[in-house]
């Protein structure tokens, strides 16, 4: 279960593709690990007398199912080292099928922030990897610091039972609202937004300042050092293009190849990313509608495309006045839990659709059980007992629950630079209304939390990576977390930048069943064929 502010304020639309920011101000390195815009210097940190432990590490695999894992120790803070602190960082790798043609290792990340590479790889994410690719590189995934098996992880409370809604004076009922108007529920946003903050602050504040990106992608050179590759060959989806492109700018003479699908734009300011990203949400919300027949044809909640947008509006007014009952639980489907379901389905249409059909045509009974369980899955089967653990659904006492939410707020905040007076959030809430609705509403205010996060010497930028071979961006037009301007965009700062257009509803391409978009991405990854300028499937 995600935190109780976060649930208030609607914050389960995750954030997944605002670390949009740039990097700026790390501690010297080589010349190919520089901050952008900054001169090159002498030292290599793979020859610098402190890191050079961590460089030279060797890996211990172990039998894990049917893959093999290590962990991988990283310095806590480059800037010092030997202080001590460090991360311990959990690895899978599936081995090559065909060892004679290894080309190298293939290292992904999943997208987030916060989401735990592990999990993906066992969880079946090979699968999302063409067999060509399979044959000819190792897929080596990791938990980024502070995620999920990172030791330590960042922990802001949200398995804790104690942290349970608490009632905020001076407000009414329509604080769940995801468009608070009046002074006492904007009151009370923030109020549940400064506790959360303060919730991650007293977990975790040794490692908050450490989370963000750019020290990711100072861990993905060291991985990259500690299995062997001279140059990294890397494919990142969604947030994990953000890292890649991060390092990128580190450390452009040491990519092989680097593969960046569902892109973030590192150029746009906290404030444009929320609004771009909740337009796309809006978008994605018309595009099932008017091709809700075509992928799950009867089962859409109504006949046409106008009919769609009624029953979807005319949910939101209706729970926003009258939640609806869960089955096997207390709690009921508010505005907030809708939003999330309607967004979330919005990934990947293929399979979230038909779901999110059955689970509005429920609705318009009366019964808001399917849609609370796309939003949190397993919802249905608590009861007041079942959480007292504090873990989630289905977890188990050597089961500990994840952290991908603290982990995502905490890189994102760290990550850009956020205004601290309330005023400029309440000035976009406003905007964000008018441009998109309950989506730009969401997104504003699951951004009040990083108000009082600790500073990250970050701002955005256009990409500074002289040196960095030809990359390859993979754009969805359809992609309501990540939209197709961004790709666009952030190939076009890459030198040499290269884009691959999907036209489809979505998120992310590379994996979903194009044989176009996949042929493309394997040439470019085993063979390093250039993808032919304007490439559309």
């Amino acid at each position: 279960m995600n935190h109780p502010a976060l649930k208030r304020a609607g914050l389960t639309l995750a954030l997944a593709a605002l670390g949009a920011t740039a990097l700026a101000g790390c501690d010297p390195a080589s010349d190919d690990a520089r901050p952008p815009g900054a001169g090159a210097v002498s030292v290599d940190p793979a020859g610098q007398r402190d890191l050079q432990g961590f460089y030279q590490q060797k890996l211990s695999w172990t039998r894990c199912g049917e893959l093999q894992c290590a962990t991988l120790t990283v310095p806590m803070d480059y800037a010092h080292p030997k202080d001590g602190r460090t991360f311990t960082l959990p690895l899978a790798k599936a081995v090559t099928a065909d060892p004679a043609r290894r080309i190298g290792s293939l290292v992904f990340n999943p997208g987030g922030p916060g989401e735990s590479g592990i999990d993906q790889l066992k969880s079946g994410g090979l699968s999302s990897f063409s067999e060509r690719a399979r044959a000819r590189f190792d897929i080596v995934s990791f938990d980024p610091r502070g995620v999920a098996g990172s030791t330590p992880a960042v922990d802001c409370g949200s398995s804790d039972p104690a942290a349970e809604d608490q009632p905020i004076p001076g407000a009414d009922d329509t604080s769940t609202s995801l468009y608070p108007r009046t002074d006492a529920d904007r009151r009370a946003a923030l109020a549940d937004a400064e506790r959360a903050a303060s919730a991650c602050k007293a977990r975790s504040s040794a490692i908050l300042p450490h989370v963000g990106t750019p020290d990711a992608a100072r861990d993905l050179d060291v991985l990259r050092a500690a299995l062997g590759d001279e140059k990294l060959s890397y494919l990142g989806w969604s947030y994990g293009t953000y890292l890649g492109t991060v390092y990128g700018e580190l450390f452009p003479r040491r990519v092989r190849a680097l593969v960046l699908d569902g892109a973030v734009d590192p150029a746009l300011d906290w404030s444009e990313a929320a609004l771009q990203q909740a337009k796309g949400f809006r978008k994605s919300v018309d595009d099932y509608a008017g091709q809700c027949a075509s992928v799950v044809r009867s089962a859409c909640p109504a006949t046409t495309p106008e009919g769609i947008r009624k029953v979807i509006t005319d949910l939101y007014a209706r729970v926003s006045k009258r939640p609806l009952r869960i089955k096997g639980t207390d709690e009921r489907l508010d505005q907030a839990m809708l939003h999330t379901a309607v967004s979330m389905s919005m990934y990947s249409p293929e399979s979230q659709w038909q779901p999110l059909s059955e689970a509005l045509r429920a609705a318009q009974q009366g019964d808001g059980t399917k849609l609370a369980e796309i939003a949190d899955p397993g919802i249905s089967a608590q009861d007041d007992s079942s959480d007292s653990s504090g873990s989630g659904p289905g977890a188990t006492d050597d089961q500990p629950p994840g952290n991908s939410s603290d982990a995502l707020i905490a890189v994102n905040c760290l990550d850009q630079p956020h205004p601290r007076d309330p005023q400029p959030y309440w000035d976009l809430l406003d905007r964000a209304n008018r441009e998109a609705g309950a989506f730009g509403t969401s997104g504003v205010l699951a951004k009040l939390i990083c108000k009082d996060w600790p500073a990250g010497p970050q701002k955005p930028h256009r990409v500074q990576a002289e040196g960095l071979p030809p990359a390859l961006v993979v754009g969805t037009t359809g992609d309501p977390a990540t939209p197709y301007e961004w790709s666009k965009n952030l190939a076009a700062q890459l030198p040499g930048g290269m884009l691959l257009t999907f036209r489809a509803p979505g998120h992310t391409a590379y994996g979903r069943g194009s044989a176009c978009v996949d042929d493309a991405v394997d040439a470019y990854l085993l063979d390093l064929k250039p993808v032919p300028d304007g490439k559309t499937c």
